[in-house]
């Protein structure tokens, strides 16, 4: 059983984005103001933020994006500009390159405030292993792929020795569908091509020295299950980013992947990606480890992580 001051404080941190305002407790009946007072951007300002999972244009403007960060206390945001498999773009190389200028520019705007993710198609081999080493040299942290190849396709493997060899994380745009007819629908309902959690287990048995990002918890779909297939994988980590935070979501994905291997991300749903974490029931350093640390940890590997 849950008493109702439980549920009206819990729904009102996790779900802050709906106000836009500083105080939950506007959310609660007059009857409970007396009794509940919620600053979440105080709350907020407690702890330093890396967003492990944002992008460039997909969430407003940068203005507006560097905003909800001060807001929130976001320190860094580590962005992407990415092509989708379900677009009318093939992904070439020469796309690819300009996704990745775009990303490059707002990282020399705001020097201390962005951190690039790359972003290649493996289709075209080559010039994906050519584009690593151009973004890379220019200060990029890791790689972000999207849904032309999954992950554990051998289209990969060179790429994911690359990134094993540079000691950088690839973060992987991910989908685990909810069954559908007491059954799982095995590659997902929306993008048949995108990979699974299975495919990430399959990529960190062939390289255990790689490191895996699976992308957006807070994305829908069954992240359940997904937290029980690759929690067991010391080389997968998982971000919270995404807009469907159901309650419990944070302490159920610690207690599979433990408090070192999960990141937090919102993937432009701010409010909510700070929310849920302030609302679960993790220790002050467990919070602290979710927001800046893990992520500053793979960061040190490559010896790109922030004083």
């Amino acid at each position: 059983m849950i008493s109702r001051r439980d549920f009206f404080r819990n729904s009102a941190i996790a779900a802050a984005g709906l106000t836009l305002t500083d105080k939950v407790n506007g959310l609660l009946p007059a009857e409970e103001k007396n009794n509940f007072s919620f600053d979440i951007v105080k709350e907020a300002a407690r702890y330093r933020k890396i967003d492990a999972h944002e992008h460039v244009g997909l969430s407003g403007t940068l203005e507006y994006q560097l905003g909800m960060a001060d807001r929130l206390g976001i320190n860094k945001l580590v962005v992407s500009k990415i092509i989708s498999a379900d677009s009318n773009s093939n992904a070439t190389p020469d796309e690819v390159r300009a996704c990745n200028d775009s990303v490059l520019e707002v990282m020399k705007k705001y020097p201390d405030r962005y951190l690039g993710w790359c972003f290649v198609n493996p289709q075209y081999t080559k010039e994906s292993l050519e584009e690593i080493n151009r973004c890379t040299g220019e200060g990029m942290i890791g790689l972000k792929v999207y849904n032309q190849v999954k992950i554990n396709h051998p289209l990969f493997y060179p790429i994911i020795e690359k990134m094993t060899d540079l000691k950088m994380i690839i973060l992987m745009h991910a989908h685990c569908g909810l069954g559908v007819g007491g059954k799982r629908t095995k590659y997902g309902n929306i993008q048949p091509n995108s990979s699974i959690p299975e495919d990430f287990a399959e990529a960190a048995e062939r390289y255990p020295e790689a490191l895996f990002q699976y992308a957006h918890t807070g994305g829908g779909g069954d992240w359940e299950y997904a937290c029980k297939v690759l929690g067991k994988y010391p080389n997968v980590y998982i971000d919270t980013s995404g807009s469907n935070n159901e309650g419990g979501m944070i302490d159920f994905t610690v207690s599979h992947f433990g408090e070192d291997r999960v990141f937090f991300g919102t993937d432009g749903s701010y409010y909510q990606g700070v929310g849920v974490i302030l609302s679960s029931d993790l220790t002050e350093k467990q919070k602290h480890k979710l927001f800046f640390d893990n992520f500053n940890e793979v960061l040190r590997k490559s010896g790109n992580n922030i004083k």
